[in-house]
């Protein structure tokens, strides 16, 4: 991935946070004082992603602090050589890491009803144009412990969903590939995990 790719992809994270931030608590606010048994199973189930986010974020750490450190650097190359090593770590350090081991069965359910009451509402073709129309191909090859490949555009998904998702941290980011969501190591490149069939088909 090229340099200003990536500082990109970085800035795009710092936004969503700032954004999360102004969003969650009227979300909250706006849910009222008792959840409805959907609500209230959703929010453990994004509340176990977390913790399984949280998890991989360790061992990506873990697995990063054993490498030499990657120096300040404009060489795409030496980028590339430390993605690549660090990804090779990792899948490592996870050699049986499957679909679902973040997007849990509960955790997809509670992704597919938030992307629904975020892109069905008045706002649902400025939401869906935020995702580029030359967005990656939705029929590209999505595999856990895969590389996101170079040759593919980059598409996070729109503000309303972001501020409605689980925000993450920095290490890694969602990404949208036609209808699937999956989480994405932002300094290896590696497909964390995917969930499949997240985001409602266009109207």
């Amino acid at each position: 991935m090229s340099t200003k790719r990536w500082i990109r992809s970085r800035g795009v994270s710092g936004l969503v946070a700032l954004s999360l931030c102004v969003a969650a608590p009227r979300m909250l606010a706006g849910q009222g004082a008792v959840p409805t048994k959907e609500q209230a199973a959703d929010a453990a189930a994004f509340k176990e992603f977390s913790v399984r986010v949280q998890a991989y974020v360790k061992l990506q750490k873990t697995v990063e602090s054993k490498l030499p450190a990657l120096k300040p650097t404009d060489l795409p190359e030496m980028i590339t050589a430390h993605q690549q090593a660090l990804a090779r770590k990792i899948r490592e350090a996870r050699p049986k890491a499957k679909p679902g081991d973040v997007f849990t069965d509960a955790a997809r359910e509670a992704f597919r009803h938030v992307s629904r009451t975020a892109l069905g509402g008045p706002r649902s073709a400025q939401s869906r144009g935020y995702m580029r129309p030359d967005g990656p191909n939705p029929n590209m090859r999505l595999a856990v412990n895969g590389i996101y490949p170079d040759t593919e555009p980059i598409t996070a998904p729109p503000p309303e969903l972001l501020a409605a998702f689980p925000p993450l941290p920095v290490e890694v980011a969602y990404r949208v590939v036609g209808r699937t969501l999956i989480v994405m190591d932002v300094k290896s490149r590696l497909i964390v995990d995917v969930a499949r069939e997240i985001l409602p088909q266009a109207p």
